[in-house]
């Protein structure tokens, strides 16, 4: 129950952050590489630059993603890049944010504010 709780302290999540821990889940990204990934998303909530890296510092103060390096992209001129992976904790909070936002669809989707085929 306590783990439980750790994590609800996070939730929920800005739009920026849980965007970032989704680009994250399917493995390490360099800043602009997580931007390419949101978006391919396309769910209009592609942050920018300024945007990206405040959240990519608050999530590191707060342990759901860390640093994995500094290197060379394969899509970049021989430019350094840093790296994130996402942290143990930050899987859970991520998947736990998942949830929630399912249960308020499910919710609307009751309530009649979305239809079976909206989206």
């Amino acid at each position: 129950m306590d783990r439980e709780r750790s994590i609800e302290r996070f939730l929920p999540l800005r739009p920026v952050e849980f965007n970032i821990l989704l680009s994250l889940a399917a493995g390490e990204r360099h800043g602009y590489g997580i931007i390419l990934d949101a978006e391919e998303r396309d769910l209009g909530a592609v942050p920018d630059v300024g945007t990206l890296y405040r959240a990519l510092r608050r999530l590191e103060d707060q342990k759901l993603i860390g640093a994995s390096g500094r290197r060379v992209a394969p899509d970049a001129q021989d430019e350094r890049r840093n790296y994130y992976q996402i942290t143990a904790l930050g899987r859970r909070v991520a998947q736990a944010e998942a949830r929630r936002m399912l249960a308020l669809t499910r919710a609307a989707r009751a309530s009649g504010l979305l239809g079976a085929g909206a989206s």
